[in-house]
């Protein structure tokens, strides 16, 4: 069930994040495209992001942590090629700088859902 919230977390923050940065789109079956990218971005921050953030920890430590933004901003990208070339769903990402905005809108949006869904089963 856990899975399935953060899943959907993901969907509604790609939502925004396309709606909010002009470089990312979505076409045909959105909510289709939205979906499949949030399974793809979710798998590779489960199986690559750790990696990328053990690699590249002095430039995290030298930049004060703001290097994550950037392994934030290749992850979301990469999903997006992933998404289209793998899975053929209409989501896109024109260039660095929109997958930058776009994984730091995700990112906050994620957060703040995060938080209202654990404050809803912290009442329960």
């Amino acid at each position: 069930m856990k899975l399935l919230i953060r899943w959907l977390i993901i969907v509604c923050a790609l939502y925004i994040a396309a709606w909010a940065v002009p470089g990312i789109r979505v076409s045909g079956d959105a909510w289709v495209a939205y979906g499949v990218t949030a399974a793809v971005l979710g798998l590779i921050n489960a199986f690559l992001r750790p990696l990328l953030r053990l690699l590249s920890c002095p430039l995290i430590l030298l930049t004060l942590g703001f290097f994550l933004l950037v392994i934030n901003a290749l992850t979301l990208w990469l999903a997006s090629y992933l998404a289209q070339n793998w899975f053929e769903v209409g989501f896109y990402v024109d260039g660095f700088g929109s997958a930058f905005w776009g994984a730091l809108i995700v990112s906050v949006v994620s957060v703040i859902l995060s938080g209202i869904v654990k404050e809803k089963e912290k009442k329960k």
